[in-house]
């Protein structure tokens, strides 16, 4: 059954270090100290503003033969100095466990406000020179936004506008071998999904947190989410289970061609779940850990991951800079050779606030809509990687989900709407380029996708370089040559100039009278150079290229003679794509089908 769903992005984000702790407040009013634990609005979305742990890492924690950091005991003199830290603001803070980075976590006897753990904090570290850094272990929660109808059709794959231009890529490469580790609310098992999971781990510690009446083990199974009304914070609103991590599967990889439900980016690459979300979200000190986990490193208490993941997919995230916690998780997954693709965040707003997007060496997503400009509610900014289709307005993204309100129920299909939905999109794409080219490093799998995405045909400011193109990256991804296309007529003026999508494109032309004229268009992005080469079909033709911009003033020609290639170069010295017009016009010499043939190469 299809149906559409509004699912309201309960709290969000997580941890931020302790030098810059206040300075996350600044989504909205601070909290005062001595305040009651409370959330905070942004827009559709509510932050979760209070903790009761802290992530400590003390500097003797050194990294052992087998690269595992080694953690150090909380000795009684550490103890003793907590204690008196915990005494000048009447806490009490008691170790809890360690996590992968070497960190220890501090239970605090009752929630606080992030300010209150920032100061008790800083105050650890004034008193305890052999702590390294000191940080709440702030609450972090699923990235879906609000949505109205569904789309019945997978328009963000295939529609030539908003699209991911995925079925050419479908033909170099479907993801086998790659396994996705989706770090999210766990998995339902679904008809769409059967065969696609593989090993898992639930990494949510708090039992009350997890929902499944114990802590940590090797069931990653989603047990379901919702909350009473002013379970997680005073004024929250009473949610039902989302299954956000059965709906980020499915668009990575449910299975296709089965006669059954949806298609996956990645359909023959396999899903390791691994969860961290539970009840009011997850703590960042076991989100740190399940990246490190998921990425092939070591976890004390941990089975070793058998089924170790080449992409990493992060829907999820909160306010604040990124902590220092998820920056060493993500530095260490990176280290093996993991891609880290994380979302923007929901707020509208700069995504420079928003963690884990603002870490560094992550993919971080924005959402577009189906006319491919931004979706109201993404994020955007410097931070920003690339684009991807997240549903806006009536067309939502269709995935594979759970008829649950509460606790599970039957399989079912449903639209949800978030920059939660355009990063498993990017996610199953790097899937598809590492199953085509293994050997490629994370840095390799960005800068591909960056370079090959497709100008906004939207207004999307500081989106990334553009939306992911499946083909183009996996394309570019494989050394594959770039695609041949040929001129369509009637080409002859601006208004019906030709589109050239993917850089490298060799066109295949005709100058069919002496009085022909052709004309393309490119979407260049800000700071790229175009360079637009013609070549006669035969030596005695002679052809001239010139380029515009989109009031039609001219701003190069080439005039060369009889035989020659004719060169325009263009620069985009903006911070906004903007369309660039090439125009090859006949001089002289052979036209029609046989005689009149040409080739343009555009590259930027």
């Amino acid at each position: 059954m299809k149906s559409t769903q509004s699912i309201y992005p309960s709290l969000l984000k997580v941890a931020v270090a302790v030098s810059i702790a206040t300075a996350s407040l600044g989504f909205g009013s601070a909290i005062a100290a001595g305040s009651a634990p409370e959330a905070q609005a942004a827009g559709t979305t509510q932050y979760i503003l209070h903790t009761d742990r802290l992530i400590v890492k003390y500097k003797d924690a050194n990294v052992g033969s087998a690269k595992a950091t080694v953690p150090t005991a909380m000795t009684a003199a550490r103890q003793a100095i907590a204690d008196r830290a915990g005494q000048q603001f009447g806490m009490r803070l008691q170790a809890l466990h360690h996590i992968a980075t070497g960190a220890q976590v501090l239970k605090i006897d009752r929630k606080v406000s992030l300010q209150e753990a920032s100061a008790l904090a800083k105050e650890l570290m004034a008193r305890d020179s052999s702590i390294e850094y000191a940080e709440p272990d702030r609450i972090m929660t699923k990235m879906a936004t609000a949505n109205d109808p569904y789309y019945a059709q997978q328009w963000d794959y295939t529609d030539a506008t908003g699209g991911l231009r995925l079925p050419g890529a479908w033909d170099l490469s479907t993801g086998t071998g790659v396994n996705v580790a989706v770090i999210d609310t766990g998995y339902r098992p679904h008809a769409d999904l059967s065969g696609q999971f593989v090993g898992g781990y639930d990494f949510i510690s708090d039992t009350a947190v997890a929902n499944d009446g114990n802590g940590r083990d090797a069931d990653p199974s989603d047990p379901g989410d919702w909350i009473a009304a002013n379970e997680c914070y005073a004024g929250n609103t009473a949610q039902n289970s989302s299954w956000h991590g059965t709906h980020v599967s499915g668009t990575i990889a449910a299975k296709t061609n089965n006669s059954l439900g949806i298609a996956g980016v990645a359909y023959n690459a396999k899903i390791v779940p691994v969860r961290v979300l539970g009840k009011c979200g997850g703590y960042t000190s076991d989100i740190a850990d399940a990246i490190i986990w998921a990425s092939g490193g070591t976890v004390t208490g941990v089975p070793a991951n058998a089924n170790v993941a080449k992409v990493i997919n992060m829907s999820l995230g909160g306010g604040g800079a990124c902590d220092t916690t998820t920056q060493n998780a993500i530095n260490s997954a990176r280290s093996r050779g993991t891609v880290v693709v994380v979302a923007a965040g929901n707020e509208n707003q700069n995504a420079s606030n928003s963690n884990p997007a603002n870490c560094t060496g992550v993919i971080a997503v924005a959402a577009t809509g189906k006319t491919g400009a931004k979706a109201s509610y993404s994020n955007y900014g410097t931070v920003v990687d690339v684009a991807a289709p997240g549903g806006d307005g009536a067309n939502s993204i269709l995935s594979t989900l759970n008829s649950g309100t509460t606790t599970p129920g039957s399989d079912n299909y449903v639209g949800y709407q978030g920059t939660s939905m355009a990063t498993p999109h990017v996610a199953g794409v790097a899937a598809l380029m590492l199953s085509k080219n293994p050997a490629l490093t994370p840095d390799d799998i960005e800068a591909k996708l960056k370079s090959t995405a497709r100008a906004f045909p939207g207004t999307c400011s500081q989106c990334g370089t553009g939306i992911v193109d499946a083909a183009a990256a996996v394309a570019a991804a494989s050394g594959a040559t770039a695609p041949t296309i040929s001129e369509t007529e009637s080409n002859n003026t601006i208004s019906t100039a030709n589109a050239i999508s993917t850089s490298g494109t060799t066109v295949n032309g005709t100058m069919s009278a002496s009085t022909d004229s052709d004309y393309f268009v490119i979407q260049l992005p800000p700071g790229k150079t175009l360079t637009a080469t013609m070549t006669p079909g035969l030596s005695t033709a002679d052809y001239d290229v010139y380029s515009y911009n989109s009031a039609g003033t001219q701003l190069t020609a080439s005039e060369n003679g009889a035989g020659a290639t004719d060169t325009a170069s263009v620069v985009n010295n903006g911070s906004t794509t903007a369309p660039v017009y090439v125009r090859v016009k006949y001089y002289s010499g052979g036209t029609g089908s046989t005689n009149g043939k040409y080739t343009l190469k555009a590259t930027w």
